[in-house]
């Protein structure tokens, strides 16, 4: 086979060697614009795991980089005068430079061809069966055929500059320097003997108000010296960019993600590589560990399908394509954790620095503890204000009421009554999972009249004995559990009038049975099925006031702890809020403010019927995932509003406002939105989205994302998830942990298998990347 690559990068010659390696048959020509010795950066980060991988492709190779590298396992975290250090974490540095020539002579070894200041501007006139476009961030490979590779290219907001100092830091090292402009962040480590990387960072508005873009390349470096000045120690920044003048060593991370990687020219495919295909951002050192596993995947795949491309292609970009968008997002969320430090810093430097190494999300409480547990027992202990305790089993009080520990159950609907009345199977469900652990238990979205109901088996509060119904769960739940129970009133809007949810989810009632429906503008849920719903009226807006503030007493009658108004997911309150839902052109549409205006009246109006010492929460739909619709952004104004109006605590969701929504999934995938609110509005917050594990729900209370986790189809599954975790992850209590007496004899079996479960198991391999 012939085999053009374009790029001599470290995607290009890998790939190379381990065809040539595979097959010495195969004819491989590098095309590299550069000479030998250039390159641009400095050191380059691998985890242990990323080692493995590359021994088992190219044992040699591998040899040869390990005996260069320069390992360690300690992170620093410098803020405010403070030092957190954290072990464990296994990395390696290597110059990029060192890395290359180890690429470059073993290629010559193996007898691949490489053609140094050869400007290939693309596959035009390459005689070759497999043409790999490696050309780096810029490519012009992408650019010939963006119509069939369809890059989406995301300018990040920080500016950042990759420079290098004689200074050896022993941990990988992250100082954060507040100016009077901003925060700047450097990224710091060591790769050989004489060389750290230093790379500075600032978010675009600081990095201009501190003149920087108007500054020569010596004037910024000298500026970076006397901010860093402490962690460098007297030691000098370097720049090796001196093809660069002014500020434009300065650049925006460009965050690239290609729809497809092959395009056919008609003669041979040209195949996406590296950076040309994806890039994640250098705070999680993931880059070039993407870039030699593309050529791992690939070399595999031609391999494994006998040379047969039209087999082999297919599978390199399927298997691929999974795992550099899970890097991607766990890129994402470092991105931004370091484009809102200034959010951050508000915590504590220990919490900032646990929030800082969970950031990506992809290191979570337990990998932690995995890498070092003594720095775990002391950040627990920390953040328990004695005894180290996990993080879900530290109390939380707001207002008048304490809760045992972090975990909620979410609301969720049952569809099980008859005309809104609650019954023996409610009785069941929710003492059911107050008696599992949780510390607050939620009753599914009960409605404040007949036709606010999303279906016919929804519940309601909108009669006395509804009313009593209620008083006999609630009172049994208070009875058999330490649990607290809560109430979410809403109002179904345009989405109410629908079968349950077992039926049909969202389709219409019919034969008849269909009741009217109101939302803020006329709108129709499901286009060409859904009932459309009519404009609400002041007169509208009056009684269902009305109907909110008599279900608000009804609740306080019945001893409820906590009451919360629903106003997300496309409901009545919700369909105000959303731009996509609301087109009215009073005082009650058009700009937030005014979208906002109803559910504020609603929720003050029942805020001030509730009890003052028991809590009342307001859920929101933080992002509507359908452009021109609500953002986060947006949601940090609407979750401001009602903490003037009296709100306790946001209950953060996302989307279910339009059938349009393209949301982003994976795990906790809703709670940098609670984080958002949460620190820039200082208000508590509940992280609801995929939190399936006590891991999960560690990490983010820990990090300070939420103050509460909503588990929902967990607590379908198992009743006792909160019991059930607290075994798994090893924590017998007491703190935050209430076994039911009558179930006590079962606690011991429980643990001793969960026990002999993780005495069996592999120990847990740490997470690829830098944290």
């Amino acid at each position: 086979m012939r085999i053009s690559c374009i790029g001599g990068g470290p995607a290009g010659l890998y790939f190379a060697l381990l065809m040539k390696q595979q097959n010495p048959a195969h004819e491989i020509t590098v095309f590299e614009r550069n000479k030998p010795g250039d390159t641009f950066g400095w050191g380059v980060v691998f985890s242990d795991q990323t080692l493995t991988a590359m021994r088992e492709a190219d044992a040699k190779t591998a040899g040869q980089i390990l005996d260069a590298f320069n390992h360690w396992d300690d992170i620093e975290v410098h803020i405010n005068g403070r030092t957190m250090r954290s072990g464990g974490h296994g990395f390696c540095g290597i110059g990029r430079m060192k890395l290359l020539n180890i690429l470059q002579a073993r290629c010559v070894e193996l007898g691949v061809d490489l053609r140094y200041e050869s400007d290939v501007q693309d596959d035009e006139g390459l005689d070759a069966d497999l043409i790999i476009a490696a050309d780096g961030l810029n490519s012009r490979v992408r650019q010939k055929y963006a119509a069939t590779y369809q890059p989406d290219i995301d300018l990040r907001q920080c500016r950042f500059v990759w420079l290098g100092t004689a200074k050896l830091f022993e941990a990988f090292t992250f100082d954060f320097q507040q100016t009077e402009w901003g925060w700047f962040q450097a990224h710091a480590y060591r790769f050989d003997d004489t060389t750290s990387t230093f790379i500075v960072e600032a978010p675009q508005a600081v990095w201009e108000a501190a003149g920087i873009e108007a500054m020569s390349k010596e004037e910024g470096i000298a500026f970076c010296e006397r901010l860093f000045a402490k962690v460098l120690d007297g030691h000098k920044l370097i720049s090796n960019a001196s093809h660069l003048r002014g500020s434009a060593q300065w650049i925006r991370f460009p965050r690239v993600v290609c729809k497809n990687w092959v395009h056919h020219n008609g003669i041979a495919p040209v195949v996406l590589m590296g950076d040309a295909a994806h890039t994640a951002h250098f705070s999680i050192g993931s880059g070039t560990k993407l870039a030699l596993e593309d050529a791992i995947a690939l070399a595999w795949d031609i391999g494994d399908a006998q040379d047969d491309l039209d087999v082999a292609l297919p599978r390199y970009v399927a298997s691929r394509s999974i795992e550099v968008l899970r890097i991607q997002n766990a890129a994402r969320n470092s991105t931004e954790w370091f484009e809102n430090v200034a959010r951050h810093a508000q915590l504590a430097p220990e919490q900032f620095a646990y929030s800082l190494l969970t950031r990506s999300q992809r290191i979570s409480h337990e990998n932690l503890r995995l890498r070092d547990a003594a720095y775990v027992a002391r950040f627990e202990a920390w953040l328990a204000g004695g005894q180290a305790v996990p993080p879900m089993f530290t109390p939380f009080k707001l207002r008048g009421l304490t809760l045992k520990n972090r975990v909620v159950v979410s609301p969720m609907a049952q569809y099980s009554c008859v005309d809104g009345l609650p019954g023996d199977y409610h009785l069941m469900h929710l003492g059911a999972r107050a008696a599992g652990g949780a510390g607050l238990v939620f009753a599914e979205m009960t409605c404040p009249s007949a036709d606010a109901r999303i279906t016919p088996g929804c519940p309601g509060l909108y009669s006395d004995e509804q009313g009593a119904a209620w008083t006999r769960i609630v009172d049994f739940v208070h009875r058999n559990s330490s649990a607290k129970i809560a109430m979410q009133l809403g109002h179904a809007g345009a989405k109410g009038s629908t079968r349950r949810g077992w039926e049909g989810i969202d389709q219409p009632l019919g034969d008849g049975l269909d009741w009217p429906l109101i939302s803020a503008s006329p709108q129709q849920y499901l286009a060409g099925v859904s009932q459309t719903s009519r404009a609400m009226t002041r007169a509208d807006m009056d009684r269902v006031r009305a109907d909110f503030c008599a279900a608000t007493e009804r609740a306080a009658q019945a001893g409820f702890d906590w009451l919360e108004l629903h106003c997300a997911h496309g409901y009545l309150l919700s369909s105000f809020v959303s731009p996509l839902t609301n087109q009215r052109s009073d005082e009650y549409g058009g700009t937030l403010e005014n979208r906002l205006r109803y559910p504020l009246e609603v929720f003050k109006a029942t805020r001030a019927l509730w009890p003052a010492d028991k809590p009342m929460s307001v859920r929101i739909s933080a992002h509507d995932w359908v452009i021109g619709g609500t953002t986060p952004e947006d949601a940090v104004l609407i979750a401001a509003a009602f903490k003037a109006a009296g709100a306790d605590l946001i209950d953060v969701s996302s989307g279910q406002v339009s059938k349009l929504e393209k949301p982003t999934y994976g795990r906790m995938w809703q709670t940098p939105f609670s984080e958002n609110i949460r620190n820039r509005v200082g208000i508590a917050t509940i992280a609801v989205g995929a939190i399936s594990e006590a891991d999960h729900v560690n990490s983010i209370i820990a990090a300070g994302r939420a103050d509460l986790c909503a588990v929902a189809r967990p607590h379908l599954a198992n009743p006792a998830w909160t019991l059930s975790e607290a075994a798994r992850i090893g924590y017998q209590g007491p703190a935050g942990l209430d076994w039911p007496l009558q179930y006590l004899s079962g606690k011991p079996q429980l643990e001793k298998e969960f026990e002999r479960q993780r005495a069996q198991a592999q120990p847990a391999k740490k997470e690829e990347g830098v944290v």
